[in-house]
């Protein structure tokens, strides 16, 4: 029997990728409230922005800006950084 291996290289569209990551940079507290602190986004205003490319963009600008954030995303998206970064690329 052959066993067949999925690439590592994760097919989702760089928009979706940010939405993902936004879900585990709102799951603690501390780095939500920085990520909204630095883009300037209110919740409401998050919420009614989360269709939009610019914000996609900035929440991997967010995570992109600081290495930990980068890792601990990628890790728990389990995908390379650098997808992440490309993805930030994708959107400008």
């Amino acid at each position: 029997m052959t066993i067949i291996h999925k690439p590592s290289t994760d097919r989702r569209d760089p928009s979706q990728l940010a939405l993902a990551a936004l879900g585990w940079v709102l799951a603690k507290e501390e780095r939500a409230q920085r990520f909204l602190d630095l883009t300037g986004l209110t919740p409401d205003g998050l919420r009614a922005a989360l269709g939009e490319a610019s914000t996609h963009r900035a929440i991997l600008e967010f995570l992109c800006a600081h290495e930990p954030d980068l890792m601990g995303a990628a890790e728990a998206l389990d995908i390379d950084p650098a997808q992440l970064a490309a993805a930030k690329e994708a959107l400008a």
